[in-house]
């Protein structure tokens, strides 16, 4: 296969970048933005000034680096208290992995990643799979294909699901073994509401689907696993900004047969992902799974049980690694009807509460919701390490 075969889904490639960039400046509503940030400014001065800024970026990387990077720092700068990360010491700063990990924020788990990986040395940022509901207006599709993104069909008919998950299974395939780049992808699809954080089988069936082998024998399967170079990522977060319009969304779901999220919910959610509190940020990686995936008895295990196996080694693996926060051991306790001492907690947990905008808010209802979002990464890293 080649890179054309992927134009509906891939990133923009070298050479593509510029016209991008224009087609982006030229869109009226990126334009109105723009306008509201610096209303100072002409339309002409303002463009020809990015114009200039944009000369010498040839790749979406480059546009990662010199721009995306800092705009990332800034924002933790703002919302966070701090920032840490550790890759295991097995990976090799040139490899091409596949990291996997659990969700917490729309738009930041990735970028934080990609200033991390930077910053930690590695020649590669990642690919970033990103879900067409997200690409409300042209010009978010564009940028987000700048900034090294592929595109996730979502709201197809199963049969047309099926083509595009082989599809973008090929891509994958295609992005970590001739591009050698690496990839971000989320264990499951959309965010975890309640931080209960599981890796789909549809996710590893999907990886399968577009790799070298048929897929028919379990051998196989672990074969275009092992393709992927798969490397779990435990993104811990101390505040999560968007804790209580999840629980909100929980009291719509449970009081409105029928509701569903709307586009605005998904910009809100994107915007105050982006720029809330946060508390302390870590990311931990596991090594590769390869090694694990050698030793599996492939020949005993049976084909409709190995894609049980494997996730559940990857949550596992991304569970012991959680960062675990006093909001975390708070939430917890509570929930186990054990005494808490934690004012700034209650505090935060009552201002949270006070923002949840619904018609009759159910407060014992959105506290309990709120709780176990916090609770539950300090259940599956009790669990995972043993404890």
């Amino acid at each position: 296969m080649q890179l054309s075969d992927f134009d509906d889904i891939r990133p923009f490639a070298e050479g593509e970048m510029k016209e991008a960039f224009n087609s982006m400046l030229n869109d009226r509503q990126f334009s109105r933005i723009l306008k509201g940030i610096v209303p100072w400014m002409p339309v002409g001065l303002r463009n020809g000034l990015l114009k200039m800024l944009f000369v010498g970026i040839k790749t979406p990387q480059d546009f990662q680096i010199r721009y995306m990077k800092w705009v990332v720092k800034y924002c933790l700068r703002k919302c966070a208290t701090g920032w840490s990360f550790h890759f295991d010491d097995s990976l090799k700063k040139d490899g091409s992995y596949t990291f996997v990990s659990n969700h917490r924020d729309i738009v930041l788990d990735s970028a934080i990643l990609d200033m991390m990986l930077h910053d930690a040395g590695f020649a590669k940022t990642v690919e970033i799979a990103i879900g067409n509901n997200l690409l409300i207006y042209p010009w978010i599709k564009t940028l987000v294909r700048m900034n090294k993104a592929f595109i996730v069909n979502r709201g197809l008919s199963p049969k047309e699901t099926l083509r595009s998950s082989i599809h973008m299974s090929q891509y994958m395939h295609f992005a970590i073994n001739e591009k050698h780049e690496n990839i971000w992808i989320a264990q499951r699809e959309g965010r975890a509401k309640d931080s209960n954080d599981l890796t789909q089988e549809s996710v590893l069936k999907m990886l399968v689907l577009g790799g070298p082998q048929e897929g028919k024998t379990t051998a196989d399967i672990v074969k275009n696993i092992k393709d992927m170079n798969i490397v779990p990522l435990a993104i811990s977060v101390e505040y999560d900004p968007c804790d209580y319009l999840k629980a909100q969304e929980f009291q719509q779901k449970r009081d409105i047969p029928g509701w569903k999220k709307s586009k605005q919910d998904d910009l809100d959610n994107m915007k105050i992902g982006i720029w809330g509190k946060k508390g302390h940020v870590h990311y931990e990686s596991a090594p590769c799974i390869n090694d694990w995936l050698d030793t599996l008895d492939t020949e005993n295990i049976p084909r409709t049980d190995i894609y049980r196996i494997i996730a559940e080694h990857i949550d596992q693996e991304i569970h012991r690694n959680y960062r675990i926060y006093p909001a975390n051991r708070a939430a917890l306790a509570e929930l186990n009807g054990e005494p808490v001492d934690a004012p700034e907690f209650e505090k935060y947990l009552n201002d949270k509460i006070a923002k949840v905008k619904v018609e009759n808010p159910d407060v014992p209802f959105l506290r309990e919701r709120i709780l176990t979002m916090y609770a539950n990464p300090l259940r599956n890293y009790n669990k995972a390490r043993g404890l």
